[in-house]
């Protein structure tokens, strides 16, 4: 958990650091998370609890190079029930975790800059670190993994003013297999939120 912290604090500093220089675009937006694949067969339901900072340095008027950092947490509750794994067997209610934290380099492209309505498209690098927790009884299994993620990005900054803009992004993390996983661990977010231009 320190190293969850101590990361958090970490790019907390450089948004600050970011928002001060110009031609930067930083965006704050709360994440609804949907898990696919192994990591969505682990929690089905919807992440209702996270958010997401992307910061980026524009390059000229359509292209921006900066980061991106996030955090979502799923959560299922299984019904009483007997679990197996491997040859042992244990009965009762399953609370499952996934922490999603990933922190990605990403390089964005605007259609329509000084339009009402600017789509964009990005693509981010990097590491996602994972934790799933199974919480069963007295009994808890933890997973982790740092996982070389691609998350490509789709959306649109709709312009209040010179400023600030209302952004919906949708963007799809695809954390490769890593640690104590053996397959990719997967979500789409749908983000939205505020743009600040400086």
């Amino acid at each position: 958990m320190k190293r969850i912290y101590y990361t958090l604090c970490t790019i907390l500093l450089l948004a600050a650091t970011t928002a001060t220089a110009q031609n930067t675009r930083t965006s704050m937006t709360y994440a609804v998370g949907f898990g696919t694949g192994d990591l969505g067969d682990f929690n089905s339901q919807v992440s209702w609890r996270g958010f997401q900072i992307d910061m980026h340095k524009m390059l000229d008027l359509k292209m921006g190079l900066g980061g991106s950092f996030g955090w979502n947490v799923f959560y299922d509750e299984k019904d009483y029930d007997t679990y197996t794994d491997g040859t042992a067997s244990l009965s009762g209610k399953q609370y499952r975790y996934t922490n999603a934290l990933p922190l990605l380099a990403s390089f964005n492209y605007y259609m329509n800059p000084g339009q009402k309505a600017n789509f964009f498209v990005g693509l981010g690098t990097g590491v996602t670190y994972i934790r799933r927790n199974t919480d069963m009884n007295l009994y808890t299994i933890e997973q982790e993994a740092w996982a070389f993620t691609l998350a490509p990005e789709i959306g649109i900054e709709i312009q209040n003013n010179l400023n600030n803009a209302f952004t919906i992004a949708v963007k799809y993390f695809n954390g490769l297999a890593a640690g104590d996983f053996d397959k990719t661990q997967s979500y789409i977010t749908l983000n939205v939120g505020w743009t600040f231009k400086s």
